[in-house]
């Protein structure tokens, strides 16, 4: 979506240290965790609101509840991202355009920010009543958009960060902090207003209060731990060459670009589209996980709270622990493992649903499902920052400018498969959905394999080439 121009702007209109030099083309040196990654980690942090609170482990599981919003809500939430999905994948191109043209990151990430943070604010007027599900789907899509957006500029910012050979590092940092963000938040609700029969300011679960009330404390948090990088980041300069203009144009330039890599890079441009495939598994694990657990094995709202505190702990560990690993063996082997252990454990959830010698389907959701969290995390990290070691010197930003507009049109593949393969089981075996969740598994789990069937290539082809990369 942010696709950067590659001439470099003066380092005064950077709050970070810019790579590289323009003077003499020398790696600037930068120190591992000052404030500026600190800052960045921050927005991380407070992202949690979003991804953990929203889309995973409280409002997802609300809004996914068929005694509240009928026992169709669950498969009509998957069709409503996987429509965010395509709205992200079609606006993508012009306006990471814009953004690139313009200079205005800061500007475009104070925007969606903020944007999501209201958004989660407003989802307290969702009731959990019936003629509330189209509100709140409506919400949590538009958030999706606006989120993601402000995803794009936020990771093309790495490069500015640090030098190559700490990537790894500081992007696990930062996705550590995502996780350990998640868990803070998660404790607060879960013993603040969640769990308690009556909880602080005297909130109860009567007329979903005590997941409205969340809601709101979501939205400020992301609001002020995003705050130190919004009031830090600058705009950068106007580009020289902004002559795209216009939603067509936008596209024009972008297939030009594309035109470019398949002529030029073609390694890179295969990444783009195996990773954006992955990545989009990796977010239905994610996304839906908390869903399946509360729908197809039973967890109350508490036990998924509690499953997502675990799980956070898991993933946030194993991603910081995993950034050390993947800049000394490797970027590549860090998501060929990862994203293949995935599959063997999905795969594993879905063959013993209803449990095995002895070990209920409920207790091995437990123990899958918290394995499957100690990949996801490394997983997006190491794509980070296997694309950062990747893009040729100077072009970064660009780069990951193409890496968000793939990603974003794959985005809609994970829910749209994962609502497909719900209405599938359902119709096999003549059953309600809401009783064939679990084989929303077979979709997440067919995207993983997809993308890392399309991947092993490409890390064999960067391996030959010998770019730099402990492939």
């Amino acid at each position: 979506m942010k696709l950067e121009p590659t001439s470099l702007p003066s380092n005064d209109a950077l709050p970070f240290p810019t790579q590289i030099d323009p003077s003499n083309d020398v790696p600037e040196k930068a120190s591992l965790f000052n404030k500026a990654i600190i800052y960045w980690g921050l927005w991380d942090w407070g992202s949690a609101a979003f991804n953990a609170i929203v889309t995973t482990f409280i409002f997802a599981v609300y809004i996914s509840n068929p005694d509240f919003f009928g026992d169709q809500a669950n498969a009509n939430l998957g069709w409503a991202l996987g429509i965010a999905g395509i709205v992200i994948a079609l606006i993508a191109p012009a306006l990471g355009q814009a953004v690139d043209r313009s200079g205005k990151r800061a500007t475009v990430l104070a925007i969606t920010t903020l944007g999501t943070a209201s958004i989660i604010g407003l989802l307290f007027f969702v009731r959990p009543e019936q003629q509330y599900l189209t509100l709140g789907l409506a919400l949590v899509a538009t958030g999706n958009i606006l989120f993601e957006t402000g995803s794009v500029v936020y990771n093309s910012l790495l490069a500015d960060l640090t030098e190559r050979e700490n990537y790894g590092r500081i992007s696990g940092f930062g996705w550590g902090l995502g996780y350990l963000g998640g868990i803070v938040l998660l404790l607060i609700l879960f013993f603040g207003f969640i769990n308690p029969d009556v909880g602080l300011f005297g909130v109860t679960s009567q007329d979903g209060l005590n997941v409205r009330v969340s809601m709101l404390l979501a939205g400020l948090w992301f609001a002020g731990f995003s705050l130190p990088l919004l009031l830090t980041l600058k705009n950068k300069p106007k580009a020289e060459d902004s002559a795209v203009e216009g939603f067509f144009e936008a596209y024009r330039e972008l297939f030009r670009s594309i035109a470019d890599l398949w002529r030029n890079d073609r390694i890179v441009l295969w990444f783009l589209v195996s990773s954006a495939i992955y990545r989009d598994g990796l977010a239905g694990v994610f996304s839906f996980g908390a869903i399946i657990a509360g729908v197809a094995f039973g967890f109350s709202t508490s036990e998924v709270i509690l499953f997502g505190i675990s799980a956070n702990v898991v993933a946030g560990i194993f991603t910081i622990g995993f950034g050390w690993l993947e800049d000394r063996i490797g970027a590549a082997k860090v998501i060929i493992f990862s994203v293949g252990s995935m599959v063997l454990l999905g795969t594993g959830v879905f063959l013993f649903h209803d449990g095995i010698f002895g070990i209920s389907g409920h207790d091995i959701y437990w123990i899958f499902g918290l394995a499957l969290t100690v990949f996801v995390g490394p997983t997006q990290s190491a794509s980070r920052t296997y694309l950062t070691r990747l893009a040729p010197e100077g072009e970064e930003a660009e780069i990951f400018g193409l890496y968000a507009t793939t990603g974003r049109a794959a985005s809609p593949i994970a829910p749209l498969l994962y609502a497909s393969a719900i209405s599938a089981g359902a119709w096999y075996l003549d059953i309600a959905r809401q009783d064939a969740a679990y084989f929303g598994i077979l979709g997440i789990s067919a995207v993983l394999i997809v993308g890392l069937i399309s991947f092993i290539p490409v890390a064999r082809h960067a391996k030959r080439r010998q770019r730099g990369l402990d492939s």
